[in-house]
């Protein structure tokens, strides 16, 4: 079990920077809709929160969690998004599948982001039943969308600075 002495947020929202010349990417899985649906909203609200335009934001949608890695690549091909955020909702069932998904979109993501060389931020929530996921999606344990799109403003602009100070 993952905690956090910060929790239900590890962002003090005072200190994220401007989004607004940075473009973001977001797949969202369909699979387990009801939540999926809730971290795409509070994604999408907090990068315009934080002054991202909406023509800054290009999302697709795939059909379930282990999708979020080509989908991810997908929209990485295209070369117009400084960061790619990834939200789905995997819940562990009788049979070991979460461990393989949730392990093959960590090291997919991971991956991507060397290649690519930008930011491809981790939104899946990965819980033990549907309770924990409607409590990481906007209930006591936080919002997993919310936190995403902060994560890829925040690594955005540690992006920008350390380059700056590069050249």
């Amino acid at each position: 079990m993952s905690s956090s002495l910060n929790s239900p947020s590890l962002f003090d929202e005072s200190k994220i920077p401007s989004a607004q010349n940075m473009r973001f990417g977001v797949v969202v899985s369909e699979w387990n809709q009801v939540i999926t649906d809730t971290l795409r909203d509070g994604c999408i609200e907090t990068l315009k929160k934080f002054g991202a335009k909406d023509d800054a934001i290009l999302e697709i949608l795939v059909p379930g969690s282990f999708e979020l890695v080509p989908g991810a690549q997908m929209l990485a091909e295209l070369k117009s998004t400084d960061a790619i955020i990834c939200l789905g909702c995997v819940v562990k069932g009788e049979t070991k599948h979460d461990d393989y998904i949730n392990n093959a979109v960590a090291n997919g993501l991971t991956q991507l982001s060397i290649k690519y060389k930008i930011p491809f931020i981790f939104g899946l929530v990965t819980t033990q039943n549907e309770q924990q996921a409607f409590d990481r999606s906007g209930g006591k344990s936080g919002h997993k969308g919310i936190e995403s799109a902060l994560t890829a403003i925040k690594m955005v602009h540690l992006k920008g600075d350390f380059l700056s100070r590069k050249n």
